[in-house]
């Protein structure tokens, strides 16, 4: 197998647990949060930055490279690791959630999607091929099939016929993988869907699962419904997974979501937020958010917050990064998007240590009550 997955520790008391994820280019402690690199960048931060505050594996987005270096530029650069200079795992999506929120830009049928690009109007066409070839190009680590994510509200007449497609493309994504891949040891991960009916999320868990993948992720969540219609599809989706699997949840990245997600046994997470929210001069703190661009930070001259231990909070107040923002200096949003992402890491990392100690119930409840306050 390209990759190779073992749970060490279990929380007694929920499906939450820590493992190691093993490939070609090393181990990710899980759970793990991924930063996301859309364009080969994880914006504002350098390679030795992200090291430095714990990321083990990013990821990047084959729609966006596709259109911009282009494929063939990445390739012949040596893969995506090589042109971006980062020597640990990448993860690339297939780029289908791009896709299919350009709207009125794209058109679905049966056997792909014909959009035009979001730079230049041009037309491509993406099929389950075509998606797999660009990841292969790329030479990232775990790949993508390539799946339709349904929008939020969907109607269940459409959930189903959009879930049916989606299985069909993880079959074709599968034997194309199997048999053209440039690069063996790439991982492809199998996407369940079925919008937020409880029998077609079951239902495409277990037929996703008999197709075979090395790890499972679960998409077509976070994307406007409510947090508590996300926890019900998590209960009614990650008991058909395999539990010696991977599993990863789809574009999350809010602390409470992080949490949430564990406690229901995801293993992996990803999301621009931290780095989204920083641009926009909002920092992540334990009680939720705290946003450094209001005027009633101007002649604050404490940290972020002073309990964390981040490059940011160790040297930078409220004050100076709110003068930042609002001046828009580069700076800034490079200084709140490190203590975000670190943030991020961190909670991972107390997570962790809270299964592995088997105190994770109590841990997540002490979470929630500082995070709705």
């Amino acid at each position: 197998m390209p990759i190779d997955f073992k749970i060490e520790a279990k929380c007694s008391k929920s499906s939450a647990r820590t493992g190691t994820l093993t490939t070609r280019r090393g181990e990710i402690s899980t759970p793990v949060f991924m930063p996301v690199g859309t364009q080969a960048t994880v914006k504002t931060m350098t390679p030795e930055e992200l090291k430095d505050i714990g990321a083990e594996i990013i990821l990047g987005n084959t729609y966006h490279l596709y259109l911009r270096p282009g494929t063939k530029t990445i390739y012949e650069a040596g893969g995506l690791h090589s042109f971006m200079n980062w020597d640990r795992p990448i993860l690339t999506d297939s780029g289908g959630y791009q896709v299919f929120s350009l709207g009125k830009m794209r058109d679905i049928d049966d056997n792909g999607v014909t959009f035009r690009s979001h730079l230049d109007g041009s037309k491509h066409y993406f099929t389950p091929e075509k998606v797999m070839e660009i990841q292969s190009n790329l030479n990232s680590d775990i790949v993508m099939a390539f799946d339709e994510c349904t929008t939020y509200p969907s109607s269940e007449e459409y959930a189903e016929f959009s879930m049916e497609r989606t299985l069909r493309w993880a079959e074709l994504c599968k034997k194309f993988n199997e048999k053209n891949l440039k690069y063996n040891d790439q991982a492809l991960f199998g996407i369940v869907q079925g919008g937020m009916y409880p029998d077609l999320r079951k239902k495409s868990a277990i037929e996703t699962v008999n197709i075979g993948f090395p790890g499972y992720a679960i998409g077509g969540l976070s994307v406007g419904e409510p947090f508590e219609l996300m926890k019900e599809m998590l209960e009614e989706t990650v008991p058909f997974l395999p539990d010696t699997k991977p599993r990863y949840l789809m574009g999350v990245g809010s602390a409470d979501y992080l949490v949430e997600g564990v406690y229901h046994g995801i293993d992996m997470f990803d999301c621009v937020l931290p780095t989204r929210i920083a641009r926009n001069g909002t920092a992540m703190v334990r009680r939720g958010r705290l946003v450094v661009r209001n005027a009633q930070y101007s002649k604050d001259f404490r940290p972020i917050d002073e309990s964390c231990g981040c490059y940011t909070c160790k040297n930078y107040t409220r004050a100076y990064i709110r003068h930042l923002i609002k001046a828009n200096e580069i700076l800034g949003f490079r200084l709140l998007t490190w203590h975000n992402l670190h943030f991020l890491i961190k909670l991972m990392g107390e997570i962790k240590k809270a299964i592995k100690d088997d105190d994770f119930i109590a841990f997540r409840e002490n979470f929630f009550e500082q995070y709705e306050s």
